[in-house]
């Protein structure tokens, strides 16, 4: 019996690790065949070999990509499609923070280097899949956005607007690409375990996470693997009739 996302093709970017490592081993396990990129071409390809190693439904490969990159942006498509087939999922995961301070405080150099891989890269992966989808008038682009973007935590000001700005992009293609059958999603994590978090918290420490931990009602951190099921249902068929929804996996922070 196939998955639920048995012999689609997907690309994950920012894959080599965190919650993009945790989405590509969803899909492999449920039958997609997965282009792992990622600007860390060794963690990618670990990913990718621990996938195929598995003995899951679907296969996986790797490709180092920069997606602030348009050259390489297009050459990860390409590498999807050729490697893999016609391509049916986009997951723009790749992302960025910046450590807790005043918002007049953060470099220029550093705004800039959040809103290249935050928003730049989407618009340009967008525009790269966008008419291969409405040719064939399916597809699905799932944005990996934040908690930071619906209720915003103060001294992460261009961290939160950045994730702002992929919620609104979520919404706005996915009401404009609708009559063309492909649908537009995203999932709002709060902090994980991945190698953000010290970012988000400004130090790893006991007394930190404590702290942060007792505002998830829930009372644990997003894992990959909650980050990987869902983006499996939304990028499944069984979410045809979903678009445009900006998803909390949360635990409750936002309530």
């Amino acid at each position: 019996m196939g998955g639920r996302l048995q012999g689609k093709v997907a690309i994950v970017t920012g894959g080599g690790s965190g919650f993009g490592a945790g989405i590509v081993r969803k899909f492999v396990a449920e039958g997609a065949q997965v282009l792992v990129a990622d600007i860390q071409e060794a963690g990618a390809a670990a990913v990718a070999a621990e996938c195929q190693a598995s003995a899951a439904g679907g296969t996986a490969s790797a490709l180092r990509v920069d997606v602030t990159r348009p050259q390489d942006v297009r050459a990860m498509v390409e590498a999807a499609e050729s490697r893999h087939g016609p391509l049916d999922i986009l997951v723009n995961n790749a992302g960025r923070g910046h450590l807790p301070q005043p918002l007049e405080s953060l470099p220029e150099e550093e705004f800039d280097a959040i809103a290249a891989l935050n928003m730049r890269s989407i618009y340009l992966a967008m525009r790269e899949v966008t008419p291969r989808f409405k040719a064939r008038r399916a597809g699905v682009v799932l944005n990996v956005a934040s908690t930071a973007g619906v209720s915003p935590r103060p001294r992460l000001a261009w961290y939160n607007a950045s994730k702002g700005w992929v919620i609104t992009a979520t919404r706005a293609s996915a009401v404009e690409l609708a009559p063309f059958g492909i649908r537009v999603v995203a999932l709002n994590p709060v902090a994980g375990e991945t190698p953000m978090l010290k970012t988000f918290m400004g130090e790893d420490t006991p007394e930190m996470r404590a702290k942060f931990l007792s505002t998830i009602p829930l009372g644990r951190f997003s894992t990959p693997e909650d980050l990987g099921n869902a983006a499996c249902f939304l990028c499944s068929d069984e979410a045809s009739m979903i678009t445009g929804v900006c998803m909390e996996v949360d635990g409750g922070r936002c309530i």
